[in-house]
């Protein structure tokens, strides 16, 4: 029965091409978003990992607390030390700033 029909071929393919056309308009932009959400973790956790980093080495070994810049995979990380309101503790805080990427975000965590 299909062997006898000789007609709409070539509608059923403009139809399936627009149908994959369309559903790719639909997932292209989702995909993007994604990615850009799965870089911006990446980014948070990195942070976070350097604050733990950095909290560690200082009770280890007790040495002055100064600020500095880290670059790493191309993203630039700011570690800046504060004291707290009551003055006996300090807070180490990580700061990425804003980019064409990613927005500004700050990771801190208190010395004990």
């Amino acid at each position: 029965m299909l062997r006898s029909n000789k007609g709409f071929f070539l509608l059923e393919l403009l139809l399936s091409l627009s149908a994959l056309l369309m559903l790719s308009l639909y997932l292209l932009p989702l995909l993007m978003g994604l990615r850009d959400q799965s870089r911006k973790l990446e980014i948070e956790n990195s942070a976070r990992k350097l604050m733990y980093e950095e909290l560690q080495a200082k009770l280890l070994d007790s040495q002055t607390y100064n600020d500095y810049t880290i670059l790493r995979n191309k993203v630039e990380y700011k570690i800046i030390w504060n004291d707290t309101e009551s003055g006996a503790q300090k807070v180490v805080c990580v700061k990425v700033e804003k980019s064409a990427f990613m927005s500004e975000s700050k990771v801190c965590g208190v010395l004990e």
